[in-house]
């Protein structure tokens, strides 16, 4: 009798065979993207005739503000295409937190053969049971996994991955791949020893958000938009294969970049307007506020509410100018004057951010706090502090009251 993880993964691919079917069928256009929405969305398949193989496209170069950049596209990776290029392979996917669950997850639903690596009986092993993966069969210790896997996706954290490379390095034979999702372990060797064999491929593939981004974008038959780059090539192929990993992991779309600068760009947005620089102005426009006799609720709409509501979303849709045309006039013109001048204040914070990046004081926290034994105690009393704040509060019952709103 089939196990449970074969029939599964039996019926996963006939999923894969049909939408691939149905998208060849429908146009070999920009369509072809509707082949991973019905992936998402199609609960059971027959098995009919394989489709065709084919390539759409290919790559193209667009005109970035006057830049010409290589993108790669997602309809150029049919899942027929995908699925035979990765015939030979076994996904060896080391770690399962964010990332590891999001990719790991797409990847298997887009018919890969793919297996997790975890310390065995631990909490990552628990979760990655939840999600289907079957010990012995698709779910292994770590060095289990590697050995059995030809491309070795190495998602564990960036701490992790430095503690783990003297027992991992060796696994990393000739013939394998070397995958990671951030440059960061292998750009700041001097600090994390990680120095991968000459002998393999080394590749990145790194999706824009978080992971449980790129697997929600993948479920609603979007995809995520990520960047690829090649550290060492010793096939040939290394930038085809990190493009079809790419698509196997939910992209939606890719543009090239090396391991520095990807690492410098990340650990650099990451800490300014992604997400260091957002909280410190929301936390300093709400504390004025409150100062001069505004109620939380109100600090608290015209701070966070407004914007991640209403104006954020017009600028992802449609652009910054696209946002100033949707405001009043009011709003606009005083906007338009305060820019230049947040420009000039914020301007030498961000370059000192960008030398701290550079210079590897950034990794070098990073290491030292992630590497603590007390790690999560201490991370957990630091996100406790911000939750605490009156700021986060009051949002909690703010966001309460959304017509849509959903118990947390």
């Amino acid at each position: 009798m089939a196990s449970l993880a074969t029939r599964s993964q039996q019926a996963l691919r006939s999923v894969s065979r049909r939408a691939s079917q149905i998208a060849a069928r429908v146009s070999t256009s920009p369509a072809q993207t509707a082949t991973y929405s019905l992936l998402a969305r199609t609960a059971v398949a027959s098995a009919p005739r394989q489709p065709t193989v084919q390539n759409v496209r290919g790559i193209k170069t667009l005109d970035f503000a006057g830049t010409k950049e290589v993108v790669y596209e997602r309809a150029d990776w049919p899942l027929a295409k995908l699925q035979d290029y990765f015939k030979n392979d076994t996904l060896a996917l080391i770690g399962y937190g964010s990332q590891g669950h999001g990719q790991g997850l797409n990847a298997r639903d887009n018919g890969l053969n793919v297996i997790v690596g975890v310390r065995k009986d631990g909490e990552s092993w628990r979760q990655a049971q939840e999600d289907g993966w079957v010990p012995g069969e698709t779910l292994f210790p770590i060095e289990e996994a590697i050995n059995r896997g030809t491309i070795i996706m190495n998602l564990l954290s960036d701490a992790a991955q430095s503690q783990t490379w003297p027992t991992v390095a060796p696994l990393i034979t000739k013939g394998k791949t070397l995958y990671f999702s951030h440059g960061f372990s292998v750009v700041y060797k001097e600090d994390t020893k990680v120095i991968p064999p000459k002998d393999v491929d080394v590749i990145l593939v790194a999706p824009k958000g978080s992971g449980r981004t790129v697997r929600t974008l993948f479920k609603e038959g979007r995809g995520i938009n990520s960047s690829v780059a090649v550290f060492q090539d010793v096939t040939g192929k290394a930038m085809e294969k990190a493009v079809a990993l790419g698509v196997g992991v939910g992209s939606g779309y890719m543009y090239e970049t090396t391991f520095q600068k990807e690492v410098y760009s990340d650990l650099y947005g990451e800490r300014g307007v992604l997400m260091g620089g957002i909280q410190g102005m929301f936390l300093a426009q709400y504390k004025v506020l409150r100062a001069n006799g505004h109620s939380p609720s109100e600090a608290f709409n015209e701070t966070v509410e407004e914007a991640t509501q209403s104006l954020f979303p017009l600028i992802g849709a449609k652009g910054m100018d696209y946002m100033y045309n949707a405001c009043s006039t009011t709003a606009r013109r005083g906007a338009l004057d305060w820019a230049p001048i947040f420009e000039k204040a914020n301007a030498p914070i961000f370059e000192q951010l960008y030398e701290s990046v550079k210079n590897g004081t950034e990794t070098r926290k990073s290491l030292e706090f992630n590497g603590r034994s007390t790690y999560r105690t201490d991370l957990a009393k630091e996100l406790k502090e911000i939750d605490d704040q009156e700021i986060w509060r009051a949002g909690k019952t703010v966001r309460s009251l959304r017509p849509d709103y959903k118990p947390e």
